[in-house]
């Protein structure tokens, strides 16, 4: 079977300019070889984490929504492409929710080391993380970086790599700037040539 790779979507905006990168991302992982789908977090139906400590001894979350699906498939994929906007220099408030609710992942792995992913699995999983800023100054996407870092390391994911854009406010519209819309095309395409051939 081909690798399967899923695209994350963390802006409210389901065809703006995080969007268009991500699809183009997609693109390219699927021209590898990939197997792609794409889950817009906003139009999920889910809460956020309310720390009730069912996770710590069982392998799902004690709220049943959107989210309960999701444990399964992101234990069995083999690559994220994670895009998003810098908010108040970090994550959206929805996809940071949808992040905290994998405490599931981190319960499993940390605290009953019985992680989701199976180990012959977890070399192998790789994470690129796409973003844009309306800002163009210093440190903008470090924060967003450490919180996408973590999260991928809690579900076994590589940090492989990321496509970081600023200056937005000015640019606007991204099909303006089609070297962005190709560098996250290529390295869609580059992380699904590696998933292919470690499968």
């Amino acid at each position: 079977m081909p690798p399967t790779v899923i695209g994350v979507l963390g802006s409210p905006l389901y065809s703006g300019n995080t969007a268009k990168l991500l699809d183009r991302a997609l693109d390219g992982a699927k021209d590898a070889g990939c197997t792609v789908e794409k889950i817009e977090v906003c139009r999920l139906d889910f809460r956020s984490c309310r720390e009730i400590f069912y996770c710590v001894e069982h392998d799902t979350c004690a709220m049943k929504d959107d989210m309960t699906p999701m444990y399964a498939r992101f234990s069995t994929l083999d690559g994220v492409i994670l895009a998003s906007p810098v908010m108040t220099m970090g994550i959206p408030g929805v996809l940071k929710s949808f992040m905290d609710r994998f405490q599931v992942y981190f319960m499993a792995k940390y605290v009953r080391n019985s992680p989701f992913v199976p180990k012959e699995k977890r070399d192998r999983r790789k994470g690129l993380y796409i973003a844009i800023s309306g800002m163009n100054v210093p440190y903008v996407f470090d924060g967003a970086k450490l919180t996408v870092k973590a999260f991928f390391s809690i579900i076994d994911v590589e940090y492989w790599g990321e496509l970081l854009i600023p200056d937005m406010d000015n640019i606007r519209d991204i099909t303006t700037r089609p070297e962005h819309l190709e560098e996250a095309y290529r390295k869609g395409y580059e992380m699904g040539r590696a998933l292919v051939s470690e499968s």
